[in-house]
């Protein structure tokens, strides 16, 4: 499999030379797993499409760190090893920045899963686990390459690469607060940050966020009047509400609008199976998707179609799916309606707006208290554990 690389890769490459005289290049493009770490760190440009989840990373670090602090990098005997407790490599993940919510999806399968999706025709899986005993290993011959153990490198290339997403999520909440506060001095400033994140190659959780912010302001600027009955009318203003992270299983609705009832998801791809299993998901209900493209959503929706008719066949199942499209929002659409919240003098409440749920989004309050708590115990950690650095 060829190595396509990204701005993470050198560093990579960098963290391999150090502990294997200079042989990181030779090592990433023979070992299956570098190269899945390779594509899993994509996301440390923050200009990624890549979104940041750190599940399957995590779930390959605390296996790594159960076999080094066993020392079996240096003794041997891994084969005779009992294996890690699932609570206890649970527990670990956890502890980690940004792991808080992470469940055992990665452990038991989704890591294995990917990793075949990515390396089909290799024999060796990553994870190896004992469902009767619920204990877990990590497959020793993909960390082996040669005469070389890359336990070690590959637990430094998490962490890296962890460190890199973590300062980039402060960097931008930093950011954002900076603006709340010059955003008398510098309004164009504001502008520009705002309109900088409707990008097709911003991070998929920004670009969310960018978008809720953006649709809440300008709904909020608009009123319906209903009720039982004429003469008993009630005046509403639009309200835009987030249904949870951008990564939560929320039955593919990531907006919701009272009093209409209007359903929005935001996607990155054009691919019908994504947008049919959306609509599948809430039985057909029409739904509005955001879409993180510059395609207008005329060729967005006959890309879509097309895609429809060559899988279905069956015209009528077509436009049942089609008709529950109710409206495409693309980048452009985006930023017209952004020009609009400036017009109505409203910038200041999407920055702020932008800032408050990337600190949800990132779990922030949390994760800072991570770190000050980390600060004053690492002292004490063994030396023989990479952890996390902040």
């Amino acid at each position: 499999m060829s190595v396509l690389k990204h701005d993470f890769t050198e560093q990579m490459i960098a963290i391999l030379d150090r502990h294997t005289s200079g042989q990181g290049e030779a090592l990433l493009n023979t070992s299956a797993l570098l190269q899945y770490l390779n594509i899993k760190t994509k996301a440390a440009n923050r200009g990624s499409k890549s979104r940041a989840g750190f599940a399957n990373h995590y779930a390959l670090y605390v296996l790594l760190e159960d076999y080094l602090n066993g020392n079996f990098d240096k003794t041997g005997g891994y084969a005779n090893y009992d294996g890690a407790k699932f609570t206890d490599l649970l527990r670990r993940q956890r502890e980690l920045p940004f792991g808080k919510k992470l469940q055992n999806h990665a452990l038991n399968h989704r890591l294995n899963e990917e990793f075949k999706k990515y390396f089909p025709t290799c024999r060796q899986l990553p994870v190896i686990r004992d469902a009767e005993s619920n204990r877990y290993w990590i497959n020793e011959h993909l960390i082996i390459s040669g005469r070389f153990n890359l336990a070690r490198p590959m637990m430094e290339i998490i962490a890296a690469y962890v460190e890199a997403r973590q300062r980039a999520f402060f960097e931008f909440t930093a950011y954002c607060r900076e603006l709340i506060d010059l955003q008398e001095e510098s309004p164009e400033k504001a502008v520009q940050f705002v309109k900088s994140l409707f990008r097709p190659n911003v991070d998929a959780r920004i670009f969310e966020i960018a978008s809720f912010a953006v649709l809440k302001e300008y709904y909020a600027g608009q009123k319906i009047y209903w009720g039982h009955s004429p003469k008993d009318l009630v005046e509403d203003p639009l309200i835009l509400y987030k249904t949870g992270r951008t990564n939560a299983n929320d039955g593919g609705i990531d907006f919701v609008m009272k009093p209409l009832g209007r359903f929005f998801q935001v996607t990155e791809t054009t691919d019908v199976e994504k947008y049919f299993l959306d609509i599948d998901k809430v039985q057909r209900y029409p739904i509005t998707f955001v879409v993180k493209s510059n395609a207008s959503c005329e060729e967005i929706l006959e890309k879509i179609a097309g895609q429809a008719e060559a899988k279905y066949h069956i015209k009528a199942v077509v436009e049942k799916y089609l008709a529950s499209i109710e409206e495409v929002i693309n980048i452009p659409a985006l930023v017209e309606i952004f020009e609009k919240v400036l017009q109505a003098g409203k910038t200041k409440r999407v920055v702020e707006e932008i800032e408050l749920q990337s600190r949800v989004e990132f779990n922030v309050e949390a994760e800072e208290q991570d770190v000050l708590a980390f600060e004053k115990t690492k002292k004490n950690l063994p030396k023989t554990r990479p952890d996390i650095k902040f």
